[in-house]
């Protein structure tokens, strides 16, 4: 049987299946009526940590990357590298990976951005286009299919229904920085169109970190029959960013804006253009549905780094679900069965750095990957207010690197893995809930994890193609979220017990560090948002984590703390006034910094950083706003690269932004 059959296998007998159990003479019949909640209300059937961020809510800033837009939503670390670079994890996700991302599944309008091995690049998300975005923790992303740790991320993009008229906006300040957004929605019978176009601008608040970016993405969608709608998307990216890099701690703290020379002299950079096309088919049936659609990436990276990286990649693949609702038994049930398919090919070249051009052809591979996540989920409420939910995600991967320059060093592995989940959701009430769950999660090695540079040690060179097994976890969680009165909240408590976590550490003396599967460690905390409405005039917006992850009887660690992310997070923002004129103090404070390195030999200081956001309700519809940070200009250590043992030489360390001012004026007609 071919790849894709065995894969598809589940889901295709479910389906078939599906007519069978509507049968009238059946008594367990599922019987399809009622009509589809709205979005929120949709992802908050989740007996998990989820959340929908409203574009709203980061409208009067001057939201460059994920980070400003996902600041409040709980869980979601996104600290910042430079510009439009962040760390982005949730429940310690990619804590080894000290570029672009992994261990999270980021999509647009529920199709994958992710390459098809499941690394990612988050660069190509511009936060001002979307409507919202809905965040997945952890095994919660299992309605699309995610098996991660940490989960998935879906930005959801405006329609011609949605968002009718025109929208303008420019905004701009410190670093000779400037962006724009012009965007138009229309409806008219059976159809309608959006499309939105931003530019971005800036000098960066460090030495050689310029960047340049222009964005398009639009979508159409024709009501072909009562019941049936599809709809096309596309983006298209151009996005230039000159890489500042790393810095060691001193530098770091006593002049951020610096630069290592060799990186200058390298002209590091990470240069993307990309194309995305999709197509999404919807058919009701009753208080159900089914959706179909295929997608197509295309995408050139062009990155200086120690050497050019060239890399031309194509991603393609197709995706189905149908949903069911009404009644079995007596008892309110629903379900849900889907399979995405996902197929990529890369072209990867490095050459020979010479100040930033291609010189000597110094690899030369073509990576192929596979990845198809077939899932199922049932809701079953047996006692009014009381929901189970179980389901599960089967994983199928392949990954293959031919390497043309050195055929030795070229190999594959494969991979098959089934992620359970089984969860309560009790709701005393319409406003609020409480939850628990218990799932499993496999993350898959990428190209990064299993095609690692070879290290000479006494002359000898470890392959090129690395057996790297997967990533497993098994997380339980309980939560509780709503609002009474004054207060809304959303509270998670988790605990994740890992094995074979893809982390670094030493392999031999004089080996530098490399990724490979940790024994067992553990990764538990909380996730937490409290907003409060204390006055007319006056609301608090809080987010809250405590990241507790650590190694557990590891023979080179023992039980040591996991490097990266910080144990305590707060982000806090008091607004007043109202929408005609307001003030919003806001602050970010992290008591004590990370762990530099798997040692602990190295922990950052910690720090908090003071801003302040203003906005002014010009008339009906026009906004001016101002969004100031770091007003009290405090050096202090974003990020950190992980390393086995750090040195005062280690140059793994991001600074936070600088004291900077932005102003804008946004409006609609």
């Amino acid at each position: 049987m071919s790849v894709v059959p065995r894969a598809l296998l589940g889901v295709s007998l479910l389906a078939l299946a599906a007519p069978a159990l509507a049968r009238d003479d059946d008594p367990q019949t599922i019987v399809v009526t009622g009509e589809r909640a709205d979005p929120e209300a949709e992802v908050l059937k989740t007996p998990g940590g989820v959340d929908v961020v409203d574009a709203a809510t980061y409208a009067d800033k001057a939201a460059v990357s994920l980070r400003d837009a996902l600041a409040f939503s709980p869980g979601v670390y996104a600290q910042p590298r430079f510009g439009q670079e962040v760390r982005l994890s949730i429940r310690g996700s990619g804590l080894s990976r000290g570029f672009h991302m992994r261990g999270l599944l980021l999509m647009q309008d529920g199709v994958p951005i992710n390459l098809a091995d499941n690394n990612g690049d988050f660069q190509e998300l511009d936060p001002q286009v979307f409507e919202r975005i809905e965040v997945y923790r952890g095994g919660n992303a299992l309605r699309f299919g995610g098996s991660t740790l940490g989960g998935a991320i879906n930005a959801v993009t405006p329609t011609g229904r949605s968002a009718p008229g025109v929208e303008a906006r420019i905004d701009g300040g410190s670093w000779n920085t400037g962006r724009f957004k012009l965007a138009a929605g229309m409806a008219s019978g059976a159809g309608d169109g959006y499309l939105a176009i931003t530019g971005d601008a800036s000098d960066g608040d460090r030495d050689h970190a310029r960047r340049r970016s222009l964005r398009l993405n639009g979508n159409v969608g024709l009501q072909l029959a009562p019941a049936v709608q599809t709809r096309f998307y596309a983006s298209a990216n151009h996005i230039r960013q000159d890489l500042p890099g790393a810095l060691t701690l001193d530098q770091a703290l006593t002049d951020p804006s610096q630069v290592l020379p060799a990186l200058v002299a390298q002209d590091q950079a990470r240069d993307i253009d990309s194309l995305r096309l999709q197509n999404r088919t919807t058919i009701a049936i009753g208080a159900g549905r089914i959706e179909v659609g295929a997608f197509l990436n295309d995408k050139q990276l062009d990155h200086p780094i120690f050497q050019v990286i060239d890399q031309k990649s194509t991603d393609y693949g197709a995706f189905a679900r149908i949903d069911l609702a009404g009644e079995m038994g007596g008892m309110p049930v629903e379900a849900s069965i889907g399979s995405t398919a996902r197929f990529g090919h890369v072209r990867a070249r490095q050459y020979v750095n010479v100040g930033g051009r291609r010189g000597a052809l110094t690899a030369d591979a073509r990576q192929m990957a596979r990845t198809i996540d077939s899932y199922g989920e049932l809701r079953l409420t047996f006692v009014p207010r009381l929901t189970l939910v179980t389901g599960g995600v089967f994983t199928h991967g392949e990954r293959a690197v031919a390497n043309r320059l050195a055929p030795a060093r070229s190999g594959e592995a494969s991979f098959d893995a089934f992620s359970p989940k089984l969860g309560l959701l009790f709701e005393p009430s319409s406003a609020i809930q409480f939850y628990g769950n218990i799932n499993r999660s496999v993350e898959l090695p990428g190209f990064s994890e299993l095609n690692q540079t070879p290290y000479a040690v006494g002359g000898v060179v470890t392959p090129g193609f690395v057996d790297v097994a997967p990533q497993r976890a098994w997380t339980a969680e309980i939560g509780t979220r709503g609002s009474v009165g004054i207060a809304r909240w959303d509270v998670t408590l988790y605990r994740a017990d890992l094995r074979g976590e893809l982390l670094q550490f030493d392999q031999a003396p004089g080996v530098p560090a490399a990724t490979f599967n940790a024994g067992r460690t553990r990764h538990q905390g909380v996730e937490a948002a409290l907003d409060l409405s204390l006055a007319p005039w006056l609301t608090l917006r809080q987010a809250y984590q405590l990241n507790d992850f650590r190694f557990r009887g590891d023979a080179q660690f023992g039980d040591n703390r996991l490097p990266v992310i910080a144990r305590h997070l707060y982000r806090g923002e008091l607004r007043l006034g109202s929408e005609a004129l307001a003030l919003a103090p806001n602050v970010e404070w992290v008591p004590e910094g990370a762990w530099a390195d798997y040692a602990n030999t190295v922990r950052v200081p910690g720090y908090a950083l003071v801003g302040l956001g203003a906005t002014a309700q010009l008339r009906s519809g026009v906004t001016l706003f101002v969004d100031a940070r770091n007003l009290g200009g405090k050096r202090a250590i974003g990020d950190v690269s992980a390393v086995v043992r750090a040195s005062d030489a280690s140059a793994i360390y991001y600074p936070t932004e600088r004291r900077a001012v932005f102003a804008g004026i946004r409006g609609r007609l």
